[in-house]
């Protein structure tokens, strides 16, 4: 038995559960439970699909019985498995910490009755997104979970968040109209648009029309993944969401786009053609991320920031076109879905227990809360890149295979990973020293909240409610099982970087890939020119030679 066959369940079962929540409209309790039962269900089956390639090997199902190129193709390989199971374990988390709050709330600030469905085919295109195997299903996939997030964003209908949520939309139609347009402009092309296919005729292209169609992609996933100077409008539409909405967007939208230009760069434009300007361009993510970071005061902003910084080291790695390079990129993906999501979840809590997320405005939590300031401190530290941390290890690969590639370039982006993540401890640093360790008197106009008794601590006064509770079990509880879950990649570190490295070598050898998707026969082109990790035949380094 075929498992890929199961595939496309990972993406119809959200899409069920969404029509089951809505037909329960008026029952919150049974819309609870079928969401969070459906995506329960999704997880244990993408767990099954990443054990069935493990050990390597990909496989893929035809929908509707359509042979490639013209029908629609699922594959599933081991960067694809890794990325469902990561984003549904954060899913699966967000929905419970977002279930406690409404719970908590009344359902007040985010109606269950838009959410659950809405958040059901948010998860759905982002799956999809993961299994395509081709450009138009790709673009399906981007453009269910955006109109999904879309209204998302908006929920509440305060100024702040519609105001954001037009900008996000205007960028992200832009992005959509660019990619489409790319995706007409490879079809006039080459008559396809399946990836395996065009991994093949992509080739046959002269390089001038190939370079064309290789900046088109580039620049529609550089806008989705949040690249410099692509990044402008993440910082302004993400903090004004709601806390478990703005978890899951940073955690898992821009993932995508990096999902997206991995995939492509190595199956349909291989080889060093446009290494040296994704360097450039990784370069100053990191800095101008994380430069821009160290300048706000408030927690969710601060945060935003460092989210486009810390994609500049993702890219790092896909430009290196190496094995190592590549391994330690794919690592560092799951890691920081895991980490940046766990700290939005958090972020979320001091703002109920605070009032507030800015540091101004919260002080002397550590000693309000000390289960809230070991649920901040744990992630921080693992996104500072602090040893043993998976974000330190994450680091290490990226920098070791800088420096095994040891151009001038390369040695640049090393240094200025390094200082980036000296930024990032200094960033995290601030937060720490203004909103844990200061009194709570010190804080500058606080919340009432934030200085009720003691013996009040569990309930208070804020937005004009009153009993409302602070820190919801529910919350608390989705929260530490993501924080455990982000240690538990420091626990596994070494196998998730053996699988790292085997999917890194069979997305840039590309046989499995093409092979899995047109057949055994299929011919596998040789690299148009050798890029950096791959020998003088454009052959990607051995399993053996790969990280010590």
């Amino acid at each position: 038995m075929n498992i890929a066959s199961f595939a496309p369940l990972a993406v119809l079962l959200p899409i069920l559960g969404a029509a089951l929540t809505f037909l329960l409209i008026r029952h919150s309790r049974a819309q609870r439970t079928v969401s969070i039962a459906v995506l329960s269900v999704t997880l244990l089956l993408e767990c099954w699909l990443m054990a069935s390639v493990w050990d390597g090997g990909t496989s893929a199902v035809n929908i509707g019985g359509w042979l490639p190129p013209w029908g629609i193709v699922m594959v599933v390989d081991q960067f694809s498995s890794l990325m469902l199971v990561v984003s549904s374990s954060v899913s699966l988390a967000v929905l419970i910490y977002a279930t406690g709050q409404g719970m908590a709330d009344g359902d007040r600030d985010a109606p269950v009755s838009i959410f659950h469905p809405t958040y059901l085919i948010l998860v759905a295109g982002v799956s999809n997104a993961f299994l395509s195997g081709d450009l138009f299903n790709l673009y399906v996939g981007f453009e269910i979970l955006l109109t999904a997030s879309y209204v998302l964003m908006t929920l509440g209908g305060t100024g702040p968040r519609i105001r954001a949520g037009v900008t996000y939309v205007v960028v992200s139609v832009v992005s959509s109209v660019l990619f489409l347009i790319a995706i007409a402009m490879i079809y006039g092309a080459t008559g396809t648009i399946n990836m395996a296919d065009l991994a093949l005729k992509l080739a046959e292209l002269d390089p001038g029309t190939r370079n064309l169609l290789h900046v088109m992609l580039l620049v529609a996933f550089g806008i989705k993944a949040a690249v410099f100077p692509l990044s402008f409008w993440l910082p302004d539409s993400y903090p004004t969401a709601p806390a478990p909405v703005t978890a899951v967007f940073a955690g898992l939208l821009t993932k995508v786009g990096v999902y997206a230009m991995v995939r492509t760069e190595t199956l349909l434009f291989p080889g060093d053609t446009f290494n040296t300007p994704l360097m450039v361009a990784a370069l100053l993510t990191m800095v101008v991320g994380i430069l821009g970071a160290l300048a706000q005061s408030d927690i969710k902003r601060l945060l935003s920031f460092t989210l486009v910084s810390h994609i500049g080291y993702m890219v790092f790695g896909l430009a290196m076109s190496s094995v190592a390079g590549l391994g330690a990129a794919v690592f560092y993906v799951a890691h920081h879905i895991t980490i940046q999501t766990s700290l939005f979840l958090v972020t979320g809590l001091i703002e109920r227990r605070g009032g507030s997320s800015s540091m101004d405005r919260v002080a002397g939590l550590a000693k309000l809360s000390p289960l809230l300031a070991v649920l901040f401190f744990v992630p921080a530290m693992n996104l500072a890149g602090i040893p043993p941390f998976s974000g330190f290890l994450g680091k290490l690969g990226l920098l070791q295979a800088g420096v095994q590639l040891g151009t001038p370039l390369a040695y640049a982006l090393v240094i200025g990973g390094v200082l980036t993540s000296l930024l990032t401890l200094l960033a995290i640093a601030r937060v720490w020293n203004r909103a844990f360790w200061r009194k709570p008197e010190d804080a500058e106009h606080p919340d009432p909240v934030l200085l009720a008794e003691p013996a009040d601590s569990a309930t208070g006064d804020r937005a004009g409610k009153t009993n409302v509770t602070l820190l919801p079990r529910t919350m608390v509880g989705s929260t530490l099982g993501l924080v455990l879950f982000g240690v538990g990649l420091t626990v596994f570190a070494g196998p998730l970087f053996r699988v790292a490295d085997q999917s890194a070598t069979e997305m840039l050898d590309r046989t499995s890939y093409i092979q899995a998707v047109l057949g055994d026969s299929a011919p596998v082109p040789a690299l148009s020119q050798p890029g950096p990790g791959t020998d003088p035949a454009g052959v990607p380094p051995a399993s053996g030679q790969e990280r010590k």
